[in-house]
């Protein structure tokens, strides 16, 4: 998720609910140990914006147990009341664990309307390059009060990375420093796994630099490319989810959230299928 986020989230508009992708119930994928997943809808976003219900009925029969949402123009639940979009999940047999959001206008009633439906968490999704440490250090400061608002409505608050919060500045990481500066019982984080790599991070070595602190992670493989690189199907690019799930499960991590933003050879409705039939093989 990067700079064509925040374009989607400006000029995309609803273009209705009609039911224009056929629905088929499936068996429910599940890892070889039973446990569900989940995915960031950021993955199918063309799509949802046109017909968010038959989309999620695809990801049902695709195999996701969990959805994390993010913050379109008709909000979080498109379109929808927060309790009937609970309902929708319920009748899907899906959870709404978690959304990405703009934390700072209207969180109180974010995490108030998330709280009502046994959401997990709001997440912080983007703040973007800074050009001083002072300015993490007020991006942590703010990180605690969202947490303080979601502890009242009984969620959790976390921030997801992108690259550039990896890269030194003035000597210091400001990755580590968010960590660092955010108060544990109020603040988590969600690592992106795939932006790590990118920025040449070595996901589980990170964790473990700080323990318990990383209670979501967004599984997302990377493919090099003439660009640098891109995400593709899980599975068919360089980042070996086989032995790093297990190792995040272990180090406390509690939601497994597919991704994937772009789709060479493929579309995105396909992708979030091909993604789930991968991950549904693996165990942690």
């Amino acid at each position: 998720m990067q700079n064509s986020r925040r374009d989607f989230l400006r000029n995309t508009a609803l273009a209705g609910m009609a039911m224009s992708i056929p629905f088929k119930k499936e068996l429910f994928a599940m890892t070889p140990a039973g446990k569900p997943f989940g995915i960031q809808l950021w993955t199918v976003k063309e799509a949802l914006a046109k017909d968010p219900l038959a989309v999620l009925q695809h990801l049902s029969a695709s195999g996701y147990k969990q959805i994390e949402s993010f913050e379109g123009d008709k909000g979080i639940f498109w379109g929808m009341k927060n309790t009937a979009f609970k309902k929708t999940m319920d009748d899907l047999g899906m959870k709404i664990v978690s959304a990405h959001c703009d934390p700072i206008k209207d969180f109180e009633r974010k995490a108030a309307e998330a709280g009502e439906i046994g959401m997990k968490y709001l997440i912080c999704p983007w703040v973007g390059p800074q050009d001083s440490l002072d300015k993490y250090k007020k991006l942590a400061d703010q990180f605690n009060t969202c947490g303080e608002i979601a502890k009242k409505n009984g969620i959790r608050f976390a921030y997801h990375n992108h690259d550039y919060s990896f890269k030194v500045l003035d000597g210091v990481v400001p990755q580590d420093l968010m960590i660092q500066n955010t108060n544990p019982s109020l603040v988590d984080f969600e690592l992106d796994m795939y932006w790590a790599v990118a920025a040449g991070v070595d996901p589980i070595a990170y964790m473990k630099k700080f323990p318990n602190r990383f209670k979501l992670v967004h599984v997302k493989d990377l493919v090099h490319t003439s660009k640098g690189h891109e995400s593709c199907v899980i599975g068919k690019g360089t980042i070996n989810y086989k032995a790093i799930l297990s190792e995040a499960a272990q180090q406390g991590v509690q939601y497994f959230i597919v991704e994937q933003e772009e789709y060479t050879g493929t579309n995105e409705l396909d992708a979030a299928k091909a993604d789930a039939a991968y991950v549904s093989t693996l165990n942690w």
